[in-house]
């Protein structure tokens, strides 16, 4: 291993998959911090178990298929994905142990001297085991499959991020293994009948009462384990009606795809672990041994429990002034832009942009783009009420966003039945921009558009614990780019040059960049602070390399992926790299350029990816207003670089450590005070 950390050590770039680690396991601290309340670590360590999940069902079975096939290319970072794979073998169960260590010894300890317990169901009263086991009787046993894996003649299916209870059989002498699939439909976390407060886990249930699946068979043992598959299903139909029934079918894929890790109870034999990965045909790199609970998301249902004093202190968004109604926030807009900071700025105001569009005679017209809107949506449901109305209403939703792809599919069809014009995009590209317009009409017969541009999703669930910018705005220049961009997203449009938007694939690369040239020419005047969630274009970290060179003051506000190394003597010593992770999820985009005193702030959705610059629709939207480029420099990217509590900087050798000036400085925390 020691030429790949040679690579590793002397590369221009730092590789994006151990970024991305590096950046997983800053979320593993904050459920390490005793600084965090109990439930909100909880929370934490689902969130970095879940993001584990999804690094190796989408990027990791990437690497194995580029691998599978023999290639060979080299990251910018110089490293084949066979190379990657290893690093990430030698990463990965080490932060898994790490986050074991951390549920077993320390959280399960302080939930239960909080009046919180996970209980075994061996160790409890003889009255309580005999409730539970009719309770597993009733509720549990009929939904219980089991399936023999050895022997057997076809390893059988085991679906992906399923728990599944492996169970040690004897009969006639010779050893079994079976597999029982732990019930997805029913909750995780069982109440101790009469205990408020104490629970059993329902695989420990099912596990004390293995002799009613298993009628006069001896059981030696019963261990879990699961299975992480390919879930990265690529969509290429381009038709309308073509695309909905491909998304449909890869949702089916996804449950199909390739095993590309195996999780397995420690107390599991290495004979039957050998058994379960060859059946899965996996080799031995592709299995880790973890030693406590796996599949972590039953730590939400633990979050949800009505213990406040166990969560952060409520925090209520503010609504700026003139934006409390519909028909407040269209009057205001008319005249001046807004720009909102959420959470600490409520999200209710862009819901009234949109509900006016139903409830305002005079708005004759909405468009909207869809990506991640949430399962319930109060602004799909004004969507439908403004077509219902007989409004001109259409809406781009985005089918191919992953994960999400179940609910937009329901909301597409919901939409299509109210009368709206749904188109589904392109076939080569995500529609990731967030855009909403608003046509009204006066008595006169008079057009005037509005238009919404958000850095992050039309979903006010999110809206609450991720940071995002939303502008809105009656700019006609703005409003005329947006309404030339609907043409290009629901029809036939070639436009390409657009009056004021940045708008990828088209120009957003070229005009970034040239912004970036245009501060090194300034030299030692020349400032660039960006805020983002991921830096991986290896043409814009080399222009900030240049900017840096040429005595530019850089600063990257990057919460995930940073493929640039700041720091090295001669390339980037001029640049600063921190990344926030804390209460909320840093999700906002903002790019701002000194202009030798002139500056410039844009916002919008893109990060500083090849996916997000040449293969995505993408729109960064301009700030006129120099009060608000001065609050947004002044009160949320500089203080990234004071933070020293919930930031981390990034160092030459692609380490993060914690900093401090001798000061107690949280952004988010010093946000929440001056919103309240």
């Amino acid at each position: 291993m020691k030429p790949i950390e040679k690579k590793i050590g002397e590369s221009r770039f730092i590789n994006r998959e151990l970024s991305w680690l590096k950046f997983n396991e800053r979320v593993l601290f904050e459920a390490e911090s005793p600084e965090n309340p109990l439930l909100e670590r909880l929370k934490f360590l689902a969130i970095f178990e879940s993001n584990l999940d999804e690094f190796y069902m989408v990027r990791v079975s990437g690497l194995i298929e580029q691998e599978s096939r023999g290639r060979t290319e080299r990251t910018p970072d110089g490293l084949t994905p066979t190379e990657q794979l290893l690093e990430i073998a030698k990463v990965v169960p080490m932060q898994k142990a790490r986050a074991g260590l951390l549920l077993n010894q320390v959280l399960l300890t302080e939930m239960r001297d909080s009046g919180l317990s996970i209980d075994k169901v061996a160790e409890l009263a003889a009255n309580e085991r005999k409730r539970l086991r009719e309770f597993f009787k009733g509720s549990v046993f009929p939904l219980c499959t089991p399936l023999l894996l050895d022997p057997c003649i076809t390893f059988p299916f085991i679906s992906n991020r399923s728990l599944n209870l492996a169970v040690e059989l004897e009969e006639n002498g010779r050893p079994c293994l079976a597999r029982v699939k732990i019930p997805p439909n029913i909750s995780r976390v069982v109440p101790v009948p009469g205990k408020k407060g104490r629970y059993v886990l329902l695989e420990d249930l099912i596990a004390e009462n293995l002799d009613l699946l298993f009628s006069n068979v001896k059981i030696q043992g019963h261990h879990l384990f699961r299975v992480i598959r390919d879930a990265d299903v690529e969509i290429r139909e381009i038709e309308a009606a073509d695309l909905i029934a491909a998304v449909e079918e890869s949702l089916s894929l996804r449950r199909l795809g390739d095993p590309v890790l195996l999780e397995y109870e420690s107390s599991l034999d290495d004979h039957w672990v050998s058994t379960i990965r060859k059946g899965l045909e996996l080799d031995e790199s592709d299995c880790i041994c973890v030693d406590g609970p796996l599949a972590l998301d039953f730590l939400w249902e633990l979050y949800g429990a009505d213990r406040p004093d166990l969560k952060y202190p409520p925090f209520h968004p503010k609504v700026p002034a003139g934006l409390e109604s519909a028909t407040e926030t269209m009057a205001t807009v008319r005249f001046k832009d807004v720009l909102l900071h959420h959470p600490y700025d409520s999200f209710r105001p862009v819901e009234n942009f949109v509900a006016s569009a139903a409830i305002d005679p005079s708005i004759v017209g909405i468009k909207m783009t869809l990506y991640r809107v949430g399962s319930e949506s109060p602004i799909v449901q004004s969507l439908l009420a403004a077509a219902e109305a007989g409004k001109q209403v259409a809406a781009m939703v985005e089918l191919k966003a992953r994960f999400d792809e179940n609910n937009n599919l329901v909301w597409s069809r919901a939409l299509e039945r109210a009368g709206v014009h749904v188109s589904y995009g392109f076939r080569d590209m995500k529609v990731h921009c967030k855009l909403c317009l608003v046509v009204k009409m006066d008595k006169k017969g008079k057009i005037q558009t509005f238009a919404h541009i958000g850095t992050g999703n039309y979903n006010p669930q999110t809206a609450l614990v991720y940071t995002d910018f939303g502008f809105l705005t009656s700019d006609p220049d703005i409003c005329q780019d947006v309404s030339e961009l609907f043409n290009l997203l629901t029809g036939m449009s070639n436009q390409t040059g657009f009056r004021k938007l940045l708008v990828s694939p088209h120009s957003l690369r070229e005009e970034i960049l040239e912004r970036i040239k245009r501060e090194t020419t300034h030299g030692v005047k020349g400032v660039v602070i960006f805020k983002l969630n991921s830096l991986v274009d290896p043409e814009v970290v080399d222009a900030l390399y240049e900017a840096s060179q040429a005595g530019v003051d850089v600063k990257l506000a990057v919460r995930g992926v940073c493929c640039l190394r700041p720091g090295v003597p001669g390339m980037s010593e001029g640049i600063e790299v921190v990344s926030l992770v804390g209460r909320f999820l840093e999700h906002s985009r903002a790019y701002y350029f000194g202009n030798d005193g002139d500056p410039e702030l844009w916002i919008g959705s893109a990060d500083m990816m090849r996916r997000n610059l040449d293969r995505r629709i993408e729109v960064l939207v301009p700030v006129s207003d120099r009060g608000q480029i001065k609050q947004v420099r002044d009160e949320v990217l500089l203080p990234h670089f004071k933070d020293t509590v919930r930031s981390w900087r990034l160092r030459a050798n692609g380490e993060y450590s914690r900093f401090s000036d001798g000061q107690v400085f949280s952004l988010q925390e010093h946000l929440l005070l001056e919103s309240n």
